[in-house]
């Protein structure tokens, strides 16, 4: 490592810095798709769901008991919204996946630059 110019080092450092926030967006990202999909799941359970059947909501540690469009209201803004993140991490993933690529590139091209040529045999 001592041979690798301060520059590459400081490179591979912001390589390894972008690796790591990469699996936390997709973690995030992961986790927001998780409750996109139990949100749909809900809001199909409800379709069969007579309109004046009581209907509980859990709400932090208490449960109430709500109308059926309310919930149906409510869980079609949690999907919005959680689409809406994915996107947004969607984005920022790709852009984060475009600049790992290019330092990755870079670091690659200044390690090559710095090989002596070894002379070949004829």
């Amino acid at each position: 490592m001592e041979n690798i110019p301060p520059k590459v080092q400081n490179q591979l450092a912001m390589l390894q810095q972008l690796q790591q926030q990469l699996q936390t967006v997709a973690a995030q990202k992961t986790q927001y798709e998780m409750a996109i999909r139990e949100s749909r799941r809900a809001q199909e359970e409800l379709k069969d769901v007579p309109a004046e059947a009581e209907i509980f909501v859990n709400v932090g540690t208490v449960m109430m008991q709500q109308k059926k469009e309310k919930v149906e209201a409510s869980l079609a803004e949690k999907v919005e919204t959680l689409e809406l993140r994915v996107k947004s991490l969607e984005k920022q993933e790709k852009a984060m996946q475009a600049k790992f690529e290019q330092l990755s590139t870079d670091i690659k091209g200044s390690l090559d630059r710095k090989k002596p040529s070894v002379p070949t045999a004829e």
